[in-house]
């Protein structure tokens, strides 16, 4: 059991790595392959697009085609967008085709961890199994932070992407490794076991509404903790303390969630709403708020996405590729809108207000959230009795 949710952690590090060493070190790519803020949040926000494509069918392939298969590929697509950008992005252009093929791979990596917790972790530890593995983005991002001023200032940039292209290429060796079954044919549920599509659209639009925002955060925090005064070196600092708080909450959050039993969707609200203010602290551009923002914003602001996808994982456990995919690919579109609106936000307007609507938009999917789980229980209500294997699966979250 551990073994397979520190695997699945590291397959999810992998997956999100390329577009935080890119965010963490934008003030380096920026001054050498000369592109503007904008053309970072583009460069943020086609890697998440092209995850969220990929997604929608990523789920039913991984479940087709089992672990063996997509981890290799995924494995196969990372070596080959890290060495690109190593070795080979010596223009914007390039460097956006890269991280959108980077994106591919990450859809690969998050849908094979996924159905791999799912399937192999007892229901009364997924909670905490899905919250270390959601922790693992904000290890890439910490990651990213600390490869500043270790490695980026140290040996240049173009490293920390040959460091991921060796991740790669381990990824496939391990996929290489796992023992060949049969394929799987998707498995049709009967219509009570099929989550509600309503509230899946609803939390689809919440996650995609939370996940812009966040994501900006994680993209634009250093390029602004440096401009409030910090160094290029010290704002990665930053970026890495906020993602280890963030690593920490997740888990026990997770953990909390496997001994509370539902109620998992008013906890993620409250957890949007804190993030609100510490986007708001952002906003107000004195160094020492901007500290203390940063770290609300990421330390509970964004502890949500494990306990989300656990919620979901459990209403579609008879196929839960699929189901966590429907919300997998909201965090994606949010990501991938996000970035690119906050940059031109940022140009159009400034960094204050860029932040302050990034809280309200935090807000709205706090709201949002709340919205899908009353649609949620009113399904639930409508239901026969639920079989006793599902008890623990009830979407009253």
């Amino acid at each position: 059991m551990v073994r397979t949710m520190l695997g699945a952690g590291a397959l999810t590090t992998l997956g999100a790595l390329p577009v935080f060493l890119l965010s963490a070190q934008s003030v380096l790519i920026r001054d050498d392959l000369r592109f503007s803020e904008p053309q970072l949040g583009l460069a943020v926000s086609a890697f998440f697009a092209a995850a969220a494509v990929t997604t929608v069918t990523a789920g039913t392939l991984v479940e087709r085609y089992g672990r063996r298969a997509s981890t290799i590929v995924a494995g196969v697509l990372t070596l080959g967008s890290g060495a690109g950008v190593a070795l080979g992005a010596a223009t914007y252009p390039t460097l956006l085709g890269l991280l959108i093929l980077a994106g591919v791979a990450n859809a690969a990596l998050q849908m094979t961890a996924n159905v791999a917790l799912a399937r192999s972790i007892p229901p009364g530890r997924q909670g905490l199994a899905f919250g270390i593995k959601q922790s693992a983005v904000q290890v890439s991002i910490l990651i990213g932070g600390v490869a500043v001023p270790t490695v980026g200032v140290l040996l240049g940039w173009r490293w920390t992407f040959a460091a991921m292209a060796a991740a790669g290429a381990l990824v496939v060796l391990a996929g290489l490794r796992v023992r060949r079954q049969p394929a799987q044919s998707v498995h049709r549920s009967v219509a009570r076991d099929r989550p509600p599509a309503g509230a899946l659209v609803v939390s689809f639009v919440a996650m995609a509404l939370a996940s812009a925002a966040v994501n900006s955060l994680g993209a634009f925090l250093p390029a602004w903790a440096f401009v409030s005064g910090l160094s290029p070196g010290d704002a990665g600092l930053l970026l890495a303390a906020a993602s280890g708080l963030s690593v920490i909450a997740r888990i026990v959050v997770g953990a909390a969630a496997d001994r509370r039993r539902g109620r998992n969707l008013p906890v993620v609200a409250a957890q949007l709403v804190a993030g609100a203010f510490g986007f708001w602290l952002l906003a107000l551009g004195s160094l020492p708020l901007v500290l203390v923002g940063a770290l609300l914003a990421f330390g509970i602001g964004w502890a949500w996405p494990g306990l989300m996808l656990f919620a979901v994982a459990r209403i579609g456990r008879d196929s839960p590729a699929t189901a966590t995919g429907a919300i997998q690919a909201g965090a994606f579109a949010g990501g991938a809108g996000g970035p690119v609106m906050f940059g031109l936000l940022v140009v159009a307007t400034s960094y204050p207000f860029a932040w302050t609507l990034g809280g309200v938009v935090l807000l709205c999917a706090a709201t949002l959230l709340l919205v899908a789980r009353r649609m949620f229980l009113t399904d639930l209500a409508r239901r026969p009795p639920r079989r006793p294997l599902d008890a623990s699966a009830e979407p009253a979250d």
